[in-house]
């Protein structure tokens, strides 16, 4: 049976307007012990939507990078504002971002990036019966929206654009809710 260690002196040792940075002593239950660093999110986590046009269309963004400094293609995704649920914060990111409501939205599941060092959470959240709607967002430009195949997802997977992890799960996800929903 995993015992959970203790936490003792936890402090901020830097903060941006999105993260703080904390150091925090850990003592397991052998008596070990260790120092850890972890970037504790400012905020209520985010929120990554599959828009499907249809079974096998899937609209996806090309959007500016600051991390990569490139362009990458990817899927829908923000923050989750104050007040909002994931399925709110989905609804409203895919009227910003694409131009599209959804009459059907489905949590999918909640996902971290590195849990050993970041305390972020993404919601995946399947989008579909899409009808146009638009809403003003916080882009500092208009997104590029580029419909993708499902059926061409290996393909996909290895293009150079698409490198975010999250959009590739997500895609995969999807691909089996949908070919499951066949079977």
């Amino acid at each position: 049976m995993r015992k959970k260690p203790k936490l003792t002196n936890i402090h901020t040792v830097a903060q941006s307007r999105i993260f703080n940075l904390e150091s925090l002593d850990v003592e397991f239950s052998n008596g070990a012990t260790r120092v850890y660093e972890r970037l504790m999110s400012r905020g209520n986590g985010a929120v990554l939507v599959i828009p499907m046009l249809d079974d096998d269309t899937v609209l996806m963004i090309y959007e500016f990078s600051g991390g990569t400094e490139r362009y990458e293609l990817g899927l829908t995704k923000g923050k989750i504002d104050k007040g909002e649920t994931p399925i709110e914060a989905a609804g409203r990111e895919l009227k910003e971002e694409i131009g599209f409501g959804a009459n059907k939205l489905t949590f999918l599941k909640t996902i971290t990036l590195a849990p050993g060092y970041q305390s972020s959470e993404t919601h995946i959240v399947l989008a579909e019966d899409l009808f146009e709607e638009t809403a003003e967002g916080d882009e500092p430009e208009p997104l590029e929206i580029v419909p993708k195949k499902l059926s061409e997802l290996e393909e996909l997977t290895y293009n150079e654009d698409l490198t975010e992890a999250r959009s590739i799960l997500a895609l995969y996800m999807v691909r089996d809710i949908i070919n499951n929903r066949s079977v």
